[in-house]
């Protein structure tokens, strides 16, 4: 008797190679849960059940307790049939806003877009389809792969919260594949940064702006002379600084502004050159505020640390050989950006962030061409088969 299943479509089927048409259904179901970051119960429920289904076991942590969620982060292990050690994959559930009412709408020309109100979501919905979508063909064809381990995190565009308290004692996996990447696929990051945010605070003394400015301290003034001396944009090769906003004053225009506020970020490779420029910043500004007579206060927290995937390691083989046995270019890259590959390699799972066919993400004008998002599936099948 041949070995039908129903997958999350819907739909009944039993070839094997990639079907194509419960790829794209399976897309466009995900797509159509919404799932803002710490509102993912309904996509939790669906991915449970799916996994279940799989015939992996199930858990689902309690991460949304820590900021007021409704969904934890869900983890999922499939005893494999062939020899090795197992293999982690992992994308997110949370999806930016505008992410209500959105729809995956197939055009012509192979390209699936949102009706251009909200995002799409193939970030990280495209990723989570092709996850489904190679455990549905490997199921199919007779359950033949490695030991496997799956986790969807909450939280991830809101700085990888849900990674973050995640409980990685009971990951089995030192090799680790997050579906969460833009560009062709067969493209993967082995590097990011280190991401630090701060907030500074610079005082000075209100005073009336006509009748005796002279006897204030103009904090929004001690602030402008700070920025100007920082170094902002690309700060050597591998280190980019940024002010992203300031506030200042109360609206008025007779004031002399007695606070200013600021909210900036670093980025570097280096967890300790991130450091270093930190606190180079916090120094320059109290400098300045000390020649006006005010004072400067600031805090940071930091929101990803900087990781670097040995060349040596075997998840670099292993995509190198899936690239090559599928006809994929096979591009190594450093990305600036943030997944939740950093919090992994911190607790001693080293892996790649692959390209999964979403493009112009955190736009209403994001799309995926339905090419690529086969190409990821037989990519991620293929990493679940070898040896």
């Amino acid at each position: 008797m041949e070995h039908m299943k129903r997958g999350l479509s819907g739909v009944k089927t039993k070839n094997k190679g990639i079907n194509r048409e419960r790829l794209i259904e399976t897309f466009q179901r995900l797509v159509a849960i919404d799932a803002p970051s710490f509102q993912e119960r309904a996509m939790a429920d669906v991915l449970k059940e799916e996994l279940t289904r799989l015939g992996f076991s199930v858990e689902e942590d309690g991460a949304g307790n820590h900021y007021g969620g409704n969904a934890g982060n869900v983890y999922g292990f499939r005893k494999g049939t062939i020899p090795g050690s197992p293999i982690l994959f992992s994308t997110h559930m949370d999806t930016v806003e505008p992410a209500r009412g959105k729809k995956a709408l197939v055009g012509a020309d192979g390209r699936i877009t949102s009706d251009g109100t909200t995002v799409l979501g193939a970030d990280c919905m495209s990723g989570t389809a092709a996850i489904l979508e190679a455990l549905q063909e490997i199921e199919e064809d007779g359950g033949e792969c490695r030991d496997l381990e799956v986790i969807f995190f909450i939280g991830e565009e809101k700085h990888l919260r849900g990674s973050a308290v995640f409980d990685y004692s009971r990951v089995k996996a030192k090799e680790s594949y997050i579906l969460d990447l833009t560009g062709p696929v067969g493209t993967a990051a082995y590097q990011a940064p280190t991401l630090i945010q701060f907030q500074i605070e610079v005082k000075g003394r209100a005073a009336h702006a006509g009748l005796s400015p002279e006897t204030g301290i103009h904090a929004i003034a001690i602030a402008a002379k700070a920025v100007v001396r920082m170094e902002l944009g690309h700060v050597g090769e591998d280190m980019t600084v940024n002010i992203g906003a300031i506030h200042g004053g109360e609206a008025s225009s007779n004031i002399v502004p007695e606070l200013c506020h600021l909210v900036g970020e670093v980025r570097s490779y280096s967890h300790e050159q991130a450091m270093e420029q930190t606190r180079k910043i916090e120094e320059l500004f109290k400098e300045e505020a000390e020649k006006a007579g005010g004072s400067s206060r600031m805090d940071y927290q930091i929101l990803i640390r900087a990781y670097r995937t040995p060349e040596e390691h075997p998840c670099m083989g292993r995509f190198r050989r899936a690239c090559e046995s599928l006809g994929l270019p096979c591009t190594l890259i450093k990305t600036f950006g943030g997944s939740d590959q950093s919090n992994l390699f911190q607790h001693g799972i080293s892996g790649l962030v692959l390209a999964s066919a979403m493009e112009l993400v955190h736009s209403c004008q994001e799309y995926v061409e339905i090419a690529e998002l086969v190409k990821i599936t037989e990519l991620v099948r293929f990493l679940m088969q070898n040896k």
